[in-house]
């Protein structure tokens, strides 16, 4: 079993698995909290995955390609396969993933995928770059689904999720577009929120993720009445946003995405699918976005 990557800045502590580049610790060194989730499997047994080369569902867990129909699990296979590790230095590491026989079989494109980790006083960055080194347009999606404790485990301190909330830089009301069996209807509600602040109830993930499009927010901080700790998580650029968490789970989902599940009635075509990214070929794309610990 490969052995988790372990980053250091004397402010944070972070741990990554080479499995799915996946960050499984965000742990304050002078605090010793935690910010992300056990992984406990009884809920849900992953802490961070990315979300390569689809975010969310296909219909019939199917596409359609230059003639050719191909499967794939919601998600995607990079959370599912091992990359590359390069360490640079005690507070930075870059993971990579390579198309092969094994992605072709279900993907039929070139791809570079890097993912960056790098710590900067209380923040982490992590960075995603695809690279096209084919010869044709490479088309993808990517997300991000990383997984914070709530509530936080603290010495001395209590508290449920009903203590905490989220806020949002710039929402007073949110679009909340609605999903059938993991698929994006046509159907949207408001939610409302309150001076910017969208309070944490469990129930409100009963019908699966809150998914939002066009969000005019880059921050959303995760905060507690009970204690002065929490995150605040930054983006750029990702046309989309899932906030999500497992039946009763002890976590919250902070999730842009750069892609989205398939609508009911999409006709499969993987060319006409909502918020595919196309890449020509010898070019790099990017985005990244940023933990800040308090």
């Amino acid at each position: 079993m490969a052995e988790l990557i372990t980053l250091d800045n004397g402010v944070l502590e972070v741990k990554i698995h080479p499995k799915g580049a996946e960050l499984r610790v965000l742990r304050n060194k002078a605090t010793g909290i935690n910010y992300m989730w056990s992984g406990d499997a009884n809920f849900w047994g992953k802490y961070s995955p990315i979300l390569f080369p689809i975010v969310g569902q296909l219909r019939d867990n199917t596409y359609l390609y230059n003639g050719n129909s191909y499967s794939l699990p919601r998600h995607g296979f990079a959370r599912d396969r091992t990359f590359q590790v390069e360490q640079t230095s005690d507070h930075s590491a870059v993971f990579t993933l390579q198309d092969d026989a094994e992605s072709h079989a279900v993907y039929p494109f070139a791809f570079v995928l890097q993912v960056f980790y790098e710590l900067d006083n209380h923040q982490l960055t992590t960075r995603y770059t695809v690279t096209n080194p084919g010869t044709g347009e490479l088309l993808f999606s990517i997300g991000a689904h990383p997984a914070f404790a709530v509530p936080l485990l603290i010495d001395g301190v209590e508290s449920a999720y009903e203590d905490y909330s989220l806020v949002f830089n710039h929402s007073a009301a949110l679009t909340r577009w609605k999903l059938d069996n993991g698929l994006l209807t046509s159907n949207h509600e408001p939610v409302i929120l309150q001076d910017h602040v969208l309070p944490l109830r469990k129930e409100l993930f009963a019908e699966d993720a809150v998914v939002l499009k066009g969000l005019a927010d880059n921050t959303i901080r995760l905060a507690c009445s009970k204690h002065s700790h929490g995150i605040d998580f930054s983006w750029t650029d990702f046309p989309f946003f899932g906030i999500w968490a497992a039946p009763g789970a002890p976590f919250v989902c902070l999730e842009p995405w750069c892609g989205i599940a398939d609508h009911v009635h999409h006709d499969l075509q993987l060319t006409t699918k909502e918020g595919i990214q196309s890449l020509p070929p010898g070019e790099t794309w990017t985005r990244q976005w940023q933990v800040n610990c308090f």
